[in-house]
């Protein structure tokens, strides 16, 4: 919006007639028709102009009132038959073999309230949440977005609501259905979209898909070397589109961004979001470094083992075997009180690279230490600083591996207004690593659904800008 112009026209006018008793007895009928006569000319000219001109702010105020706020941000939803979104929450019993997921996937993907918060969480807003249920929350998200088009024609990017993760899910660990059975919903929906004139318009370049899964359960090759998930990430059509994951391949077709893996807390109102970032600012933090998480004796390469070794041994970490205590790890209020007793939580990669603990531990103030690039670095572009050393610590796996470093000495390094400036910053951080309850707007509060959105828009605006000028 342009700076305020001010253009005010002020006409003073100041009559004064002096009138001296030594010239009232000359010419009094001269002096008198005079007067008049400038007086007449007076209210001619005065008439003659304006009050005020039409100041350009006038102008601006009434284009702008005519603007269109959705302007470039128009979104198109497709009504697909329901099998391939609400069809497979209703099926929530098949989704994982030893997990029943209709509670994580109820209140719109939420989970269970958590109503026992005790001290360490604050208010309302907090629920059990299963890591694996993006796709539930992004889409009731959609459906309150404030530029939703049932015009296509109108629309900036199109977006596909199939719950691929899900769907996927139903088929891995030991479930023994064909490759045919497995990608029959998949195949089904490109099936359709091909047949559309919104995917023939644009080839699907200004198409977006999302999916609560990592990149590594979406691309079988199906060459019999490994028969892991589904195929999404590898059909050809798919490259054209932006395809949002928790986890994304830094080494793909570079169509794919990471989103932040969904945490336990979807605030609904702004103040909530407020206390919890002054809770996290003020807490006391008794222990110098933390870990949640379990060891992974039979996985090549992991550091667990060393993790633990130098936690266990250092009067200033504070452990958390989730092996010993699955059930503490799945609770919120356990791992949340340990990552607010703590100035710097350890993030070292699981089966794959990134975790939700590492955005749990950012929700808690605390500060992620990464022993990965692609745990953080190379994935959550649109959500963390280029920067990392503003927000975290890097300690390279390998010299954890070799035995080359002690996690509590580099800790130690850093100062107590360091570790201030740090924490303050992943505090600063939080509003856009978490979900909102989709049952709420919060105007003032952009989380990171509003960021997924916004960089979808710029990718398709630039690709499509550029596809015009060839």
């Amino acid at each position: 919006m342009k700076e305020k112009e001010k253009s005010i026209l002020k006409t003073l006018v100041v009559c004064k007639s002096r009138q001296s008793s030594r010239q009232m007895h000359i010419f009094p009928l001269l002096i008198s028709s005079l007067l008049s006569s400038l007086f007449l000319l007076f209210l001619s000219y005065s008439s003659s102009c304006p009050s005020s001109p039409p100041s350009s702010l006038t102008l601006s105020l009434s284009a702008a009132s005519h603007a269109d706020p959705c302007s470039g941000r128009y979104l198109y939803v497709y009504d697909l038959p329901d099998k391939f979104n609400d069809g497979i929450v209703r099926e929530c019993r098949t989704i994982f073999p030893w997990i029943d997921m209709c509670p994580y996937v109820a209140n719109m993907g939420l989970g269970p309230h958590l109503t026992k918060t005790g001290s360490v969480l604050t208010g309302t807003g907090w629920h059990i949440t299963n890591q694996w249920v993006l796709e539930v929350i992004f889409h009731n998200r959609m459906r309150q977005y404030e530029c939703l088009t049932a015009n296509s024609s109108q629309a900036d990017a199109f977006f596909v609501p199939y719950y691929v993760g899900l769907d996927t899910g139903r088929h891995m660990w030991g479930h023994h259905t064909s490759l045919r059975e497995r990608d029959a919903l998949l195949l089904e929906l490109f099936q359709f979209l091909k047949s559309r004139p919104e995917w023939s318009a644009k080839g699907g370049r200004d198409h977006f898909i999302l999916s609560g899964r990592s990149t590594y359960d979406l691309r079988r090759e199906d060459n019999g070397v490994s028969q892991w998930g589904g195929k999404l990430l590898m059909l050809p059509e798919v490259k054209n589109m932006t395809v949002l994951l928790i986890e994304s391949c830094p080494w793909g077709n570079g169509n794919e961004f990471s989103v932040p893996y969904p945490t336990n807390f979807h605030p609904s109102n702004e103040s909530q979001v407020i206390a919890w970032q002054d809770k996290v600012s003020s807490t006391k933090r008794l222990w110098l470094f933390s870990f949640a998480g379990a060891r992974r004796p039979g996985q090549a390469g992991s550091i667990r083992d060393q993790l633990f070794d130098q936690c266990v041994n250092s009067s200033h970490c504070k452990l958390l075997d989730c092996a010993l205590a699955h059930n503490d790890c799945d609770t919120p209020t356990t791992t949340m009180s340990l990552f607010q007793s703590s100035n710097f939580c350890l993030q070292p990669p699981g089966d794959t690279p990134t975790r939700r603990s590492a955005f749990d531990s950012m929700l808690a103030g605390c500060i992620p230490v990464f022993f990965h690039p692609e745990s953080a670095y190379t994935q959550y572009k649109w959500y963390l600083p280029d920067n990392y050393s503003e927000y975290s610590v890097y300690v390279p796996q390998d010299d954890v591996r070799e035995g080359r470093v002690s996690i509590e000495e580099v800790l130690l390094k850093y100062s107590e207004e360091e570790i201030r400036d740090m924490k303050e910053k992943v505090v600063s951080m939080i509003p856009t690593l978490i979900y909102k309850d989709p049952s709420y707007k919060l105007e003032s509060v952009r989380d990171a659904f509003d960021v997924a959105i916004d960089g979808v828009l710029r990718r398709v605006k630039s690709i499509i800008g550029n596809q015009s000028s060839i």
